[in-house]
């Protein structure tokens, strides 16, 4: 397990430059942004109970949820931006 308490800025850790980076960016948005009813008091409780397995899950399933959609995205874009193919055999 890795310790919460190290640095969540550390210069060196490029997934750290890139949340700070999206946070920067899109920070404000995404404080607008509602979660659902309960999930910000179950997450407040496990930070709390320094609960890394189960707030890594969270993680683990956020990013696998999003990748799957983004790649669910990125067919649906393909599939309507190629034309379908005709047949050109000739008998």
């Amino acid at each position: 397990m890795s310790d919460f308490t190290s640095n969540p800025h550390d210069a060196s850790n490029p997934y750290a430059q890139w949340f700070e980076q999206l946070r920067a960016e899109y920070g404000d948005q995404l404080r607008q942004m509602p979660l659902p009813d309960g999930l910000p008091e179950h997450l407040h409780s496990l930070v709390l109970a320094r609960d890394e397995e189960a707030i890594t899950l969270m993680l683990k399933l956020a990013w696998q949820f999003g990748a799957q959609a983004g790649f669910a995205a990125g067919q649906n874009q393909t599939e309507r931006a190629t034309p379908p193919r005709r047949n050109n055999v000739q008998a």
